[in-house]
C-alpha cells in the first residue's frame, strides 16, 4: 500500500510540474498540500532526485523545476541533419536569420527549440525564415559563427 501512496503522490509531483510554473520546493510543496499530499521538505527533495527533476534558469530571471524525461536530448545530430535545409544565415546587431528551402523554417526551428542551444533564447520561423534571437549576453554574431560551423555554411 505504501507503495501505491508513493507512486501516486510521483504521479502529482509530475504533473504539477509538467502544468504549472514552479520556482521553489516550497511552493511545490503547497501545491501537493492542496492535491492532498503533505510531504516534508526531505521527503519532496527524494522525489525530486528521483524523478530526475531539476531547476533551470528563466531568460527573465528566477527558475522552474522541468522534468528531465521532457529535457530534449543533449545529442545534436537532429539540429545537424536540419541543416540541409539551411540556404544561408545572416545577423544584424540583435538577431540572427536563417533562410531555409520553402517549408522548412518549422521544422529547423523544432530542432533548434529541441536542441536547447546556450546561445539561443529562442525562434520564431515563417515558412522559409527563421529569427533566431540570441540568449543574454551573446552576440548575434556568435550565434551566427556558431550555427555556420554546425551546418558547415559560410555567413
Amino acid at each position: 500500500m505504501a507503495e501505491a501512496g508513493l507512486e501516486a503522490r510521483r504521479s502529482a509531483i509530475r504533473h504539477i510540474i509538467r502544468t504549472q510554473r514552479v520556482g521553489t520546493q516550497e511552493e511545490l510543496r503547497q501545491l501537493l498540500v492542496e492535491s492532498g499530499y503533505d510531504v516534508t521538505q526531505a521527503t519532496l527533495s527524494r522525489d525530486l532526485a528521483r524523478l530526475k527533476a531539476r531547476r533551470v534558469s528563466l531568460p527573465e530571471g528566477g527558475g522552474i523545476y522541468e522534468l528531465d524525461e521532457l529535457r530534449a536530448p543533449d545529442d545534436p545530430e537532429e539540429l545537424v541533419q536540419a541543416g540541409e535545409f539551411v540556404n544561408g544565415l545572416d545577423s544584424n546587431e540583435f538577431l540572427v536569420v536563417v533562410h531555409t528551402r520553402p517549408g522548412a523554417a518549422s521544422a529547423v526551428a523544432l530542432a533548434l527549440d529541441k536542441a536547447r542551444l546556450p546561445l539561443l533564447l529562442g525562434t520564431i520561423a515563417g515558412d522559409d525564415t527563421i529569427f533566431l534571437a540570441p540568449a543574454r549576453r551573446i552576440r548575434a554574431e556568435k550565434l551566427l559563427q556558431h550555427l555556420a560551423s554546425l551546418w558547415k555554411k559560410g555567413s
